[in-house]
């Protein structure tokens, strides 16, 4: 296929031809992969200054998009791209492959490390969403900076660079520029730009920016990361958003009640009950986990202690079913959060595929699955899912707002000709409804989602 850059991956491209390392803060769904495989191209057959780079993905990512997008181009023709991924036995024979890219996934990074030693020999890395490297206390961070400061060309992409605030910034920043524009220590970076919040004793909870911290930060990143928001670049089609709302019954919505106020759902022979006589109990002693409690009870089931499947109701799969009937056979994108959740669909849907192995987006794309099943983790960054419908549908919500908004990107997206409509099938008088509505505050962080959660929980006692 003919590549014809729009405006914005031109100046895209010029602004990492033209940096060694850099951030490209590209909105979901402005071409990142396209513009970064262009310039990688660019300079190992055209200007000969580099040999192999190293991208690091989701594994999902790194499964399909960046070797699909190589393909796809006709630019692109003979850029060779390896993945190293799988066993160990199949990493080795990826990197041992003839090939100008070399593409694994994250969690193989200390591996990748460790196995190759003083015989690295990148000259250039790419970070495929680099805000999954914001902790500078994980062993991959720390791994992957005792190599990027050797690389001649190292490029972090992301949509979401701070999804929790300018904390994250710290550790990705790092990467890039060694702590030249943020500091050399993470003790430094706080103490320049924020003030302690929340605390107790020497362990603080929460750091506030200082006054003018957000613009001082702004301008010393102003050389080193491109932004650009996807309002502002590209036209497409209209996103509607749509709640399905559901009725527990009674009996149900008793259950559901009662694990709100008493943290506890008594179980008689592995089945909910009202019997003061119960044999066992499902026990949500903290916050997070009796709001995960709840929200798979507002879906419907729920794992006791043990991990098994308590069933509730079937509100959700019913609303389900008549979304499939309505759309009258349009290919249906579906995300899930628990793994009862992905089971009941597959038992009421047959059709329904889980998004899992290699060729599924192609075939996903090509029309040829009706209904494609995804956890939002999985499907979160960097998949292109625009070809093979317009339809979201969210049996379930999630807490994170950088998972919510990247999930729907998956569709909404450049290349999509349809508008795009997001359900959301959520149960009354449930958390549902404080996640749904914390989510379409469009806060820019995950705060008020947090916030919603203290407040209900607060509301409960």
């Amino acid at each position: 296929m003919l590549y014809e850059p729009r405006r914005h991956q031109q100046i895209a491209e010029s602004y990492m031809m033209h940096r060694p390392r850099a951030g490209l803060f590209l909105d979901m769904g402005l071409g990142k992969t396209a513009v970064t495989l262009t310039v990688i191209d660019r300079l190992i057959n055209c200007e000969f200054c580099a040999n192999k780079f190293l991208v690091i993905a989701t594994k999902r990512v790194a499964e399909d998009t960046w070797a699909q997008e190589a393909a796809k181009w006709d630019h692109l023709k003979f850029l060779r791209v390896a993945k190293v991924l799988g066993t160990e036995k199949q990493r080795i024979a990826g990197l041992e492959a003839k090939a100008d890219v070399y593409v694994i996934n994250r969690e193989n990074v200390v591996w990748l490390v460790e196995y190759l030693g003083r015989r690295w020999d990148f000259d250039g890395i790419v970070i495929d969403e680099l805000s999954s490297f914001k902790s500078a206390r994980s062993k991959r961070w720390k791994a992957l900076r005792r190599v990027a400061a050797s690389a001649q060309y190292v490029y972090g992409l992301t949509g979401t660079p701070a999804p929790n605030g300018y904390i994250d910034l710290w550790p990705e920043i790092y990467l890039l520029d060694r702590g030249e524009r943020l500091g050399r220590t993470l003790g430094a970076f706080r103490n320049t730009f924020f003030n302690p919040g929340a605390h107790k004793g020497h362990i603080v909870y929460e750091w506030r920016l200082k006054p003018g911290g957000k613009e001082a930060i702004d301008r010393k990143l102003s050389d080193l990361c491109l932004s650009m928001q996807q309002a502002d670049w590209v036209t497409l089609p209209e996103r509607t958003f749509n709640t399905v709302w559901v009725k527990l019954e009674p009996s149900e919505r008793k259950l559901y009640e009662q694990m709100q106020r008493d943290k506890i759902l008594p179980l008689l022979n592995g089945e909910v009950t009202t019997d003061p006589n119960y044999d066992f109990a499902i026990v949500a002693d903290q916050a997070a986990q009796l709001s995960g409690k709840l929200l798979q009870m507002a879906n419907g089931a729920v794992y006791d202690e043990d991990g098994n499947v308590v069933h509730i109701h079937d509100r959700k799969l019913d609303a389900m079913e008549e979304i499939v009937e309505a759309t009258h056979g349009e290919p249906l994108l579906v995300f899930y959060n628990y793994k009862h959740d992905l089971d009941r669909l597959r038992e009421r849907f047959p059709q329904a595929q889980k998004l899992e192995g290699e060729g599924m987006i192609e075939r996903w794309n090509k029309g040829e699955i009706p209904m494609l099943l995804c956890h939002p983790a999985s499907a979160g960054h960097g998949l292109n899912l625009q070809f093979g419908g317009h339809i979201v549908v969210w049996f379930g919500l999630t807490w994170s707002l950088e998972l919510y908004q990247q999930a729907n990107a998956r569709l909404h997206r450049m290349g999509q000709e349809k508008g795009v409509i997001i359900h959301h099938i959520a149960a009354r008088g449930t958390l549902d409804e404080r996640v749904l509505a914390a989510l379409e505050g469009k806060s820019s962080t995950q705060q008020s989602l947090l916030d919603a959660l203290k407040s209900y929980l607060k509301e409960v006692r």
